[in-house]
């Protein structure tokens, strides 16, 4: 609640009090003053500033003059300055990235996922990372030969595995695997989604939730049907990809394990 009507009087005509001119920098918390949406500035570009609410709604508002509210005061929205050359630029993973980075020779420790969108996914996301460590991530196509595969990969104190496995909770069949992999030199980490699409934040896509897809129904189909989208899984993936530009986009489930990877298979011996 505001003291008055913020938007009665004049204040938009020229000499009657000057707006503030306010940066939109990131998280900031504005009203628009039309709409009364209210959210946290989540992006901006050359001509709109993007707000997120509390509930995940994203919406999209051009900057114009005197049109938002902060704090109950009418200001206008700008879009921030550029950072200075002196300020370090962040990865998408939000790691201070290493400028002019160059090709290195891959280290023998590796990190394992269990099929191309979930590498395609730590990608776009740690990539940077990734490439700076000189970590080589490779994907399995399921974990049922997990035991095998570890057994072939020979790890050593100098040559590490880490595995970020899908559903890995508690009486699944993936646990059940997990556990038969032993070797100290070797750390197995998974999230609790059916599959690496469930780690993207709802709110990125513009969909309250993932929709529960009933047993017997395959996962991907069952979740294009529910939401209603034409497409092919493959369609629908690179729609999905597509959206997330951060480490903001996913969930911190799958935040947390990927970057414990990381630390492992970069720890030195």
């Amino acid at each position: 609640m505001y003291d008055g009507d913020v938007l009665a009087g004049n204040w938009r005509r020229p000499g009657k009090g000057k707006i503030p001119q306010v940066p939109a920098e990131l998280d900031l918390v504005v009203e628009d003053a039309e709409s009364g949406f209210c959210g946290a500035v989540v992006a901006c570009d050359k001509e709109a500033v993007t707000l997120e609410d509390r509930f995940g709604k994203r919406r999209l508002f051009p900057f114009a003059p005197a049109a938002f509210l902060l704090d109950g005061k009418v200001v206008t929205l700008v879009r921030p300055a550029a950072p200075s050359s002196a300020a370090p630029r962040r990865s998408a993973s939000g790691s201070i990235a290493v400028e002019g980075l160059r090709a290195r020779v891959a280290k023998e420790s590796r990190i394992y996922v269990e099929g191309v969108h979930d590498a395609a996914l730590v990608e776009k996301i740690w990539g940077h990372d990734l490439r700076v460590e000189g970590v080589v991530v490779e994907y399995l196509e399921g974990v049922d030969d997990l035991p095998a595969i570890v057994a072939e990969f020979g790890p050593s104190p100098e040559r590490r595995l880490g595995v970020l496995v899908d559903h890995l909770v508690p009486g699944s069949k993936e646990s059940r695997i997990a556990a038969q992999v032993t070797s100290p030199h070797v750390l197995v980490v998974g999230h609790p989604y059916v599959d690496i699409w469930q780690a993207v934040k709802p709110s990125v896509l513009r969909i309250p939730a993932w929709p529960d897809v009933p047993r017997g129904v395959p996962w991907k189909e069952g979740v294009i049907a529910a939401l209603g989208w034409r497409m092919e899984p493959a369609d629908a993936w690179r729609r999905i990809l597509g959206a997330v530009s951060a480490f903001t986009d996913l969930e911190p489930e799958l935040l947390g394990r990927v970057e414990e990877l990381i630390d492992f298979v970069t720890e030195a011996p």
